[in-house]
């Protein structure tokens, strides 16, 4: 009677022969879901959000599926962190790895009603895993020191993962844009030096591999639109930081004078900001936050390329392949690292206007630009 009384009313619990068989049913059930989208011959699954707007999202992609189910089944959530697990680490197989665990869970459920107890079969799985993994390394090939060789096989391997993929029909140009980027990097693993943006526009075969960063932002009016041997400060800052911002604080005046000279002192600390930021000795400054109308006449004034409202991935990777370091406060221009590169200059892509900035410092830098009639998961 003081066990039943640890668990709630509408508590149920399951033990033994009961426990292990829903374990069983909940893991296979969630392999067979996704198993018909394995595969060249995979086929996509069309999900709808229960949210607000009711989103659809078209994929294959094992760990999307995955993601976007509510499960009540412990084995079945176990299932469901393999597949996270293996796309935050490889990015690709989410989909394989829920499969092959779900089958071994198929037979070990055979195993079990012939009575061989869990931890046997567990460790003649375990051995069976050293087996495959000696056979793998013993078949295995290093082409590293031929270029030829290796790139064909980099182009394998990616034309693998993409054959399940919506784009299968235009694979070889995709695989070439991915080698192609990843060979930039001369054996670095900071994929971070890769930049992907996504165009609506076009078709797919237009996607396009460049050399150098692309940031989705526009150049302003009266600034100019190709700067050479860009000197870049890349910062964090608040344009308008001396303004009150207090909650609930108020200024009373009893003149519109008054007014006016409190205007004209704010005006007075911006202005004094962007000359310390013109000191420097830029001629390119982009900020993370908003610069307004009166430092943005300053700066053009000073042919300065002022770039603001820039998304937080943009800068970090920006800072990155141009050299520079994410500044905040400007007193000490010896202490601030610049970026440096050879041109900035207004692109076209599709109907939109970007900001291109070609001979980065980080020379394996790069950008992917992804054209298509719509997004897909």
């Amino acid at each position: 009677m003081a066990v039943d009384r640890i668990f709630k009313d509408e508590a149920n619990e399951e033990k033994g022969e009961r426990a292990r068989m829903a374990s069983f049913i909940g893991a296979m059930a969630i392999a067979d879901l996704v198993k018909t989208t394995l595969g060249p011959k995979g086929m996509d699954k069309i999900l709808q959000s229960t949210g607000r707007g009711r989103a659809v999202t078209v994929t294959n992609d094992g760990a999307t599926i995955l993601k976007s189910l509510h499960i009540d089944n412990p084995a079945a959530k176990v299932l469901v962190d393999i597949s996270k697990v293996q796309d935050d680490e490889v990015g690709d197989g989410t989909t394989s790895v829920v499969v092959l665990a779900g089958e071994l869970l198929r037979e070990a459920e055979k195993l079990v009603a012939a009575k061989i107890h869990p931890m046997t079969i567990i460790s003649g799985y375990r051995m069976a895993a050293e087996c495959a993994r000696n056979a793998l390394l013993h078949k295995v090939m290093d082409n590293k020191e031929d270029a030829e060789k290796f790139k064909s096989d980099l182009m394998k391997i990616a034309m693998t993962t993409l054959s399940s993929k919506i784009l299968s029909q235009d694979k070889e140009h995709f695989a070439e844009l991915a080698v192609d980027a990843v060979l930039r990097l001369k054996g670095s693993t900071n994929l971070e030096s890769i930049q992907i943006i996504k165009k609506p526009g076009g078709s797919l075969k237009d996607s396009f591999l460049d050399e150098g960063f692309i940031l989705d932002k526009k150049i302003g009016i009266g600034q100019p639109k190709r700067i050479e041997n860009a000197k870049i400060l890349v910062a964090n800052t608040a344009m308008d930081t001396d303004k009150v911002k207090i909650y609930g604080a108020r200024v009373r005046v009893d003149s519109m004078s008054r007014v006016a000279e409190i205007e004209t002192a704010e005006k007075e600390k911006m202005k004094e900001k962007v000359q310390k930021i013109i000191a420097h000795g830029v001629n390119c400054f982009v900020n993370r936050q908003l610069i307004y109308n009166f430092p943005e006449e300053l700066f053009a004034d000073a042919g300065i390329l002022a770039i603001e409202h820039a998304d937080f991935d943009g800068i970090e990777r920006l800072a990155l392949v141009t050299g520079g370091e994410i500044a905040s406060t400007f007193d000490n221009p010896e202490s601030v690292k610049l970026g440096h590169c050879k041109l900035i200059e207004e692109i076209m892509i599709g109907e939109d206007k970007l900001i291109h900035f070609s001979g980065v410092e980080l020379g394996q830098a790069c950008t992917i630009v992804l054209r298509g009639a719509r997004c897909v998961a």
